[in-house]
């Protein structure tokens, strides 16, 4: 089953998706809010990876709605945009995506390794460990 990367960002939606491919995975890439609402009405998919901040859909709006149209698909969310911390008052903006009904979160920019561990932990049903079953991954 594919993954859907949705990024208004043409330079990080082409890497995840790119990454991801490497790794054996079917990808659907959507430059945008819309474009990723009309791929998960068209089909399943596995997982959503899904950029908080895009123009035309306001901050958290394609959280919510990503999730209400998929509830049962994990989705992860990510932001570039700056986390809470004791030096700053700004929101927490991935700690307000998972109220919204994120599985997981993203602080870009991320390394491969955090992506791909991410996902197999969204993928993994409970109890079952987010390990490779084998250790002939290459490195």
């Amino acid at each position: 089953m594919p993954r859907l990367v949705v990024d208004d960002d043409p330079m990080v939606g082409a890497t995840i998706e790119v990454l991801l491919q490497r790794q054996g995975f079917d990808v659907t890439l959507a430059d945008g809010g819309e474009t990723g609402l009309a791929a998960l009405e068209a089909q399943a998919f596995e997982v959503m990876l899904v950029d908080i901040f895009m123009p035309h859909m306001r901050g958290f709006e394609s959280i919510r709605i990503f999730h209400e149209r998929a509830p049962a698909t994990p989705l992860i969310a990510m932001s570039g945009y700056a986390f809470a911390s004791s030096a700053s008052p700004s929101p927490d903006f991935l700690r307000m995506a998972l109220e919204l009904g994120a599985t997981r979160c993203l602080r870009k920019p991320f390394t491969p390794e955090a992506l791909l561990t991410t996902i197999r932990e969204c993928l993994a049903g409970p109890g079952e460990s987010t390990q490779p079953k084998d250790k002939k991954e290459a490195p």
